[in-house]
Parts: C-alpha cells; structure tokens; sequence
C-alpha cells in the first residue's frame, strides 16, 4: 500500500527526499505536493522531478496554502525541510491536521518552539520522526555495539572534536544560517547530529551544560584584523569576488543558478553572501562540557574553519578507551552530487583494553552520503525497515534532547553560567 506525503520547504535537503521516493521507493511512497514560499524553486524541484526521474506531476502549494494542501492532498505524512525557525510551524500544525510528520534535523531552534511541539505530540497522539542519518552510518553503529556489548566497560568520559572545513564550514556563514534567529546557530543546526550520536552510543541523557563560543574567524571585523581591505555583500556578478577563494558564484552551477538565483526575484534570498561581511550572529568556534544523568563527561569542540573535513572521538571507560578518527568528503550544499554529502573517505577505529594490546577494529565502510547511513534511513522511513536492535529510528524525544544541548549551550555562552536542562523544560 502506498503512502503519500507532501513536502514543505522546497529547497536544498528537499532533493534527498523527494529523489528517493522517486526512484528506489516508487512501489511504497507517493509524493502528492510541494510547499514553499518560493514558486521558482518548487517549479525547479518539479522540473527535476520529470526530467531526470520521469516523475508525474506534483502539485504545488505556497506557505499560506498548508491547510488547503492538507485538505485537498490528504497525505499520510508530511515532510519539512524548511528554514529550521519555521520546523515548529508545520510539525505542529500537520500534527493537528492528523498527519505523521518526518522532519529534518534539528526539530526546531530554541526551547519555547520545542516545547510547543512536545505538547502537539501529546495532544494529537500523531507521530514525529527526525532524519537522523548518521546513526545509521555502520562504523558509527559498530561503536554503539562495541559500547553496549561492555567491551570498554561503564563509559566515564567522551571526548569529540569536530571539524569542518573551509568549504563546507563556510557555507553556513554564506546562508540563512548566518542569522541565529534563523538556525539556533551550529551548535543547534549541526551539532544536534553530534549530540544525539553521544545519546544513541552512551544510552544516558543530557544533565547539565556548559560553553564557551565566539565568532573568531568569519565575519568583516575577524577580516580586518587580518588586514582585508575590500570587502562585497555578495559573490555572483562582483569582480572583488573573484580571487576569494571563500566566494561561491551561483551563476557557475547549474543547481544553483536555478535553485537560488533564478529564485531571487520572488524572496530576495541571497544564497552566495560574503562569509567576511556584516550580520552575522553565530559562532565559529565552539567548546562545551556536558554531564550526563548517568555522570559521564563529554568535552565537545566545533570548528567552521578547518584544513579538513572530519572528526576525532574518544570513549574512555572502565575497561578501556576506544578512538575513531573520520575523514568525510566535503561539499557545498546543493552544489553537487547529493551522495557525495559527508561521504566517507577514511576512518580508523581503534580498541585500547585496560591491560592488553590495542587492536583495530574493522568495520565495512558505508556507501554513499554521511557515511553511508542516508540510504539506510531512507529505506527505514520510506521502504521496508527490519527490526533495529539498535533502534536507530529517531522520535520527537530524541529530536527534543539533541537541540537542548545546543540550546543550553547557547544560553551558556549569553550568560556564563552552567544550565540545567530540566530548567529549559
């Protein structure tokens, strides 16, 4: 039996979803209808759509139309994929409309908007389920098991360093994501992934929270100081642009020419922003120390400016300490092949038992985006899933206990104090 969905926020991460259901689940989903502010875009979305997948016609709705796609599409679930300040919005009114939702990370930005959408969830008895795609990547779900089969005991302490480099990194600073109102910042819009990784392997929630974070690299003041002089608002079309390396030109990609450029007319979104400019409000550099209910420490690092792209973790317990270091490949978001997105090009795992000899740990690598979990997901959302001992599936819960380590976080950094999350809540 098919099941239809409609999709709200037609833009970049859209393309994972709608291309799926397209393609490899055409048998078990059907797309209905877009939703968006931005007619041009859902008109690209469906030209894809037909042209590269011979998909049939899909409707489209704008913003203001939601409740009338709802009645006129009737869909089993609606996927949102929108501005994140805007998640809230239609997880909880598809929740009231009597639609499960399927939502991209992070559920929503701040914990008013949150608690919003924990309180629709318990009204309507609907379901929500967050796209948690690196839980599904293999060495990551290898270190869940390597975990909960005890073989480096009761974990005491987590150290996690993550790096993103200056073209992936940057892109954030080029985007609406610039604007923390719009995102939550990176410690909410990416790092949620980090977090509920940390969740999903320890088996324990979130205690307490504290940071540090600034914005030291990107942005005109960090600029000047290093002596920059000329400064753009914006890459496509301006010859002060041209020998930036940080400069993205929508009018050399396709995909972008016709996702964002070609959009501009209808909301004025400027996709290619100069990362050195004015009026940005997130950080670039991030540290945060939280406590988990069951005592153990994680020690988080975050960086948007790095020669390369990848992380470094580190479990130490009670019978040993397990690393894993991951090289991923970098991307600009929509400027490419989406199975390219976090793909993985190295990874070390590596097992230090208390008193024995350190071994490697082999794991086969995964295929595809973010470390091959992204067609494992979608085939747990939209295809036949099997039962996960793992119990990879994300719910509003783990969507919920994510972002408040982000969002503690944030508020850390306001106010230099600890922040406990039962307050947020």
């Amino acid at each position: 039996m098919l099941k239809k969905y409609v999709l709200v926020g037609a833009g970049g991460r859209a393309r994972f979803f709608y291309s799926a259901i397209a393609t490899d689940f055409r048998d078990s989903a059907e797309l209905a209808a877009f939703c968006d502010i931005n007619q041009t875009r859902m008109d690209y979305a469906k030209h894809l759509l037909a042209d590269k997948y011979g998909y049939s016609e899909v409707r489209t709705y704008k913003a203001n139309e939601f409740d009338i796609m709802i009645e006129n599409e009737k869909p089993d679930a609606v996927i949102v994929t929108s501005v994140d300040r805007t998640h809230h919005t239609y997880i909880i009114r598809a929740l009231e409309l009597g639609c499960d939702v399927i939502t991209e990370k992070p559920m929503t930005v701040d914990e008013e908007k949150c608690r919003q959408i924990l309180e629709a969830v318990e009204r309507t008895g609907r379901n929500v389920r967050v796209a948690f795609n690196y839980r599904y990547a293999p060495h990551h779900t290898k270190v869940r098991e390597l975990i909960e089969d005890g073989a480096i005991g009761e974990v005491n302490s987590v150290h996690f360093e993550w790096l993103l480099n200056t073209k992936h990194g940057a892109d954030y600073f080029r985007r609406w994501h610039r604007d923390k109102r719009n995102s939550g910042g990176l410690l909410v819009h990416k790092s949620t992934h980090h977090f509920d990784l940390v969740s999903f392997w320890i088996g324990s929630e979130p205690d307490t929270v504290f940071a540090f974070g600034d914005l030291l690299f990107y942005g005109r003041d960090n600029a000047e100081k290093r002596g920059i002089t000329r400064f753009y608002d914006r890459a496509t079309g301006n010859p002060l642009a041209e020998d930036d390396p940080f400069a993205l030109h929508l009018d050399r990609n396709g995909r972008l020419k016709a996702m964002y450029l070609d959009a501009e007319h209808e909301d004025g979104y400027h996709r290619d922003q100069n990362v050195f400019g004015d009026g940005i409000s997130i950080e670039d550099t991030m540290g945060v120390l939280v406590r988990y209910k069951n005592k153990a420490i994680l020690t988080y690092s975050l960086n948007a400016y790095s020669p390369w792209e990848g992380y470094r973790i580190a479990f130490n317990g009670s019978k040993g300490r397990l690393e894993m270091t991951i090289m991923e490949q970098s991307y600009v978001n929509s400027g490419g092949d989406k199975s390219q997105e976090g793909a993985l090009k190295n990874k070390e795992i590596r097992m230090f038992p208390m008193f024995g000899k350190p071994y490697d740990i082999e794991v086969e690598n995964g295929i595809g985006g973010h470390g091959g979990g992204d067609n494992l997901l979608l085939n747990d959302i939209f295809g036949e899933p099997k039962e996960d001992k793992y119990k990879r599936a994300a719910n509003h819960s783990d969507g919920a206990r994510s972002i408040l380590v982000g969002i503690a976080a944030n508020r850390a950094i306001r106010t230099g104090l600890p922040v406990k999350i039962a307050e947020l809540m």
